[in-house]
């Protein structure tokens, strides 16, 4: 099954006092580019996400964003900054000495100087907050896979139907071929026998220029090419393997046979069935830059 490169998934939960959110989007890209952005306290996290969407992402620029927050503050300390306690502790005491004030210095007085008190991050369980981001990314995940599955399933029907429009011209130049020979010799029969009026026509002559001209257009071994072109294209989709790459250097086989068939044709209609051949490589060659 083909895998679109374009996809999104999003999936958010609350798991061990978190609230974890994991949003993943794609576009095409030539190779597999990986961007992970997590919390500033969470960077141990961007390598295992990485290896995670490796084993189901391989080609696409694909982008994740994660949030961890905590539902309290329980990962979170108060902790009395003792320095600048004692400063402003001394520097009460200076103030009642100097002016005789009564000294009524308290806890709660003290406690009125907020900077006195700060938080610090409580240290984290490292692989417990990767179990419960890994089970969030994953669910997000399966819902980004089957996105770019079910598009590339459309894809691939078009292909699919592309390439047997594309066997049926491919077969109508093969008919067409035979006949491009036989109406040139008549034509050269006819031009000889004007020319020499009542005079005998050397038939040796006459088949040895329909044998070069019947060499110069044959198009047999580029059409039986372009068989075994659209065989191997059908094999590929059938792999169940990523096959973006793969096509896409078919595709320009296809394009070469194709090429050469055009600029082999003397006859207009096989040239017209060629111009509709690049028609359908061109739009071939736009739906597999889709392609995982």
């Amino acid at each position: 099954m083909l895998k679109s490169m374009t996809g999104y998934g999003r999936y958010e939960e609350i798991a061990g006092g978190k609230k974890i959110m994991v949003e993943i989007k794609s576009v095409n890209h030539r190779y597999a580019d990986y961007s992970i952005k997590v919390p500033r306290y969470y960077g141990f996290l961007e390598d295992r996400l990485r290896s995670l969407m490796a084993e189901r992402v391989t080609r696409g620029k694909i982008d994740v964003f994660v949030t961890v927050e905590s539902c309290d503050e329980s990962d979170r300390d108060i902790v009395l900054n003792e320095g600048l306690t004692r400063d402003y502790i001394a520097a009460l005491h200076e103030l009642r000495d100097r002016f005789v004030l009564k000294d009524d210095i308290s806890v709660m007085g003290v406690a009125r100087y907020p900077e006195i008190f700060k938080t610090e991050r409580r240290d984290e369980d490292e692989e417990e907050i990767w179990r419960l981001v890994k089970g969030t990314a994953k669910c997000a995940l399966d819902a980004f896979c089957d996105m770019r599955e079910r598009e590339g399933e459309r894809i691939e029907r078009d292909l699919r139907g592309r390439i047997e429009y594309m066997k049926t011209l491919a077969d109508r130049v093969d008919e067409l071929s035979p006949k491009t020979v036989e109406a040139y010799k008549q034509r050269l029969y006819a031009k000889i026998k004007e020319l020499l009026e009542d005079r005998d026509i050397d038939e040796t002559r006459i088949l040895t220029e329909v044998a070069i001209f019947a060499d110069k257009v044959a198009v047999n071994e580029e059409t039986v090419r372009l068989s075994s072109h659209f065989e191997e294209f059908y094999a590929i989709l059938d792999s169940g393997l990523p096959a973006g790459r793969k096509l896409d250097f078919l595709i320009q086989e296809i394009n070469r046979e194709t090429n050469t068939i055009g600029s082999k044709a003397q006859d207009v209609e096989i040239a017209k069935i060629v111009v509709t051949l690049k028609g359908e490589i061109e739009k071939l060659r736009e739906q597999i830059q889709n392609i995982e």
